[in-house]
């Protein structure tokens, strides 16, 4: 990675100032959960086997410039006191407030000018008593001052000033280490890294910051009918949408997507992308081929290189054919070729991985927020198969509460509807329909 310097391994633990960091652990029983029922596994199965086999990448020494939106690895300390002297709030004059008690339009106080403060610059000589000194914003506040008094409530009188107003105790003045002091914790762990918390770590000298740096995700897309988005499709061939909305995806949840060349149904092609992805990427993506055709070869080509698979076949739609392996140390992520699918299943699976590789779990909004809302067309499955259904759907909410429709048709080959999609509704694997205005689950994609 580039201009990233490495640290010490970290692993991240709850602390004092955020809550709700989730560790799963993975046990053999994920695994026993998923030999029964002829392989399937339920959804909140799969991802506790994927969050528990998942930890945080290694911390990196990142230029603030390119550390916005990850989370700090440690604790920052600020080494100085921020502003690091009492400096003008305003463009005024820097006075006495003894010297200016009573003053009003009325009853003005006149004070001799005895010098002029432009930010950056220092005053020559202290401030003498019954005078003052015209100060520019973010000037330093000379000896003998303790207050501003704004220009507005001001008359310039030669070379002195009228005080209309008597001005508050420290009135106008900026003091020293108001904002941060020395010593202070100025960026916490765990903490995701704003605009604002850039500027706090340039203001305080801090050019570079242990963090979390972006996951980076090989994407890999299998199927002898694809074809690059440039070309023209023969006849039986697709452009390959995949790549490019998974590719999109990745990007939007932080991490960096890696594109390597779309894969023929050849088991030894494919494990050969697999083992190069495997030496550039924290995580690796296939598209296709993880069903149980005869042209499936993912699965076949992850055996072969000896990848230890966790689960296979989860029971829900879209997406069902949907399998994860360890390939040395590298997760990996078999989703279906359908392009719906693919968007769905990464958006269950994938985004919560990458958050919890990239020490963002503490942040639940980031990858799954839940709410409750009612279906306004309602729902029903073919049949009672299993399945936990998660249907693409238009959520607003309104002073009522969350309400959905379906954004349109739910094949999984669909984009258009899936593009209009800002939520997907859940209907369990014991629920047949859900009637019009009954109530589901929803995951907001944002």
């Amino acid at each position: 990675m580039e201009d990233v310097e490495a640290t010490r391994k970290i692993t991240l633990t709850p602390n004092p100032y955020q809550v709700g960091i989730i560790d799963f652990r993975w046990t053999r029983g994920g695994k026993i959960a998923a030999e029964k029922g002829g392989g399937m596994i339920r959804w909140q199965d799969a991802l506790e086997i994927i969050l528990g086999a998942i930890g945080p990448l290694d911390a990196a020494r990142i230029p603030i410039d390119k550390a916005f939106g990850l989370v700090a690895a440690e604790d920052v300390l600020a080494a100085e006191n921020l502003p690091p002297f009492d400096n003008s709030a305003m463009d005024g004059f820097a006075v006495s407030h003894s010297d200016c008690e009573g003053a009003s339009e009325s009853s003005p106080v006149s004070l001799r000018v005895v010098g002029d403060l432009p930010a950056g610059s220092v005053a020559s000589q202290d401030l003498p008593k019954g005078a003052a000194m015209r100060i520019m914003t973010g000037a330093m506040m000379p000896q003998g001052s303790d207050c501003v008094v704004p220009v507005e409530d001001t008359r310039s009188s030669g070379s002195a000033v009228e005080i209309l107003k008597a001005p508050k105790p420290n009135g106008n003045v900026r003091a020293k280490g108001e904002d941060v002091k020395e010593g202070q914790r100025a960026v916490l762990a765990f903490d995701v890294i704003n605009a604002a918390a850039i500027g706090l770590l340039a203001a305080l000298g801090v050019e570079r910051i242990s963090a979390i740096p972006p996951a980076k995700v090989g994407i890999i897309t299998t199927g002898g009918e694809l074809v690059d988005i440039s070309k023209c499709p023969g006849p039986g061939q697709i452009r390959d949408s995949n790549m490019h909305s998974l590719s999109a995806q990745v990007g939007y949840w932080g991490a960096w997507p890696i594109h390597f060349p779309r894969i023929p149904d050849s088991p030894d092609k494919v494990a050969a992308a697999i083992r190069r992805a495997a030496d550039m990427c924290d995580v690796i993506v296939t598209t296709g081929g993880v069903s149980v055709g005869d042209y499936d070869c993912v699965k076949g080509a992850l055996a072969e290189i000896g990848a230890e698979q966790r689960f296979w076949h989860v029971a829900q739609r879209p997406g069902g054919p949907f399998g994860f392996w360890d390939y040395e140390g590298r997760p990996v992520f078999g989703l279906p070729g359908n392009p719906v699918s693919a968007m769905v299943m990464a958006e269950l699976y994938l985004r919560p991985a990458l958050a919890k590789m990239m020490g963002r779990m503490a942040d639940e909004a980031h990858w799954q927020r839940r709410v409750k809302a009612k279906l306004v067309e309602g729902f029903s499955k073919s049949g009672m198969d299993g399945k936990r259904h998660f249907i693409r759907v238009v959520a607003k909410e309104s002073e009522s509460g969350w309400e959905a429709k379906l954004s349109g048709p739910q094949g999984s080959a669909q984009l258009f509807p899936m593009k209009a999609a800002n939520a997907l509704a859940m209907v369990p694997e014991d629920v047949a329909e859900i009637p019009m205005g009954g109530e589901v689950e929803l995951l907001l994609f944002d």
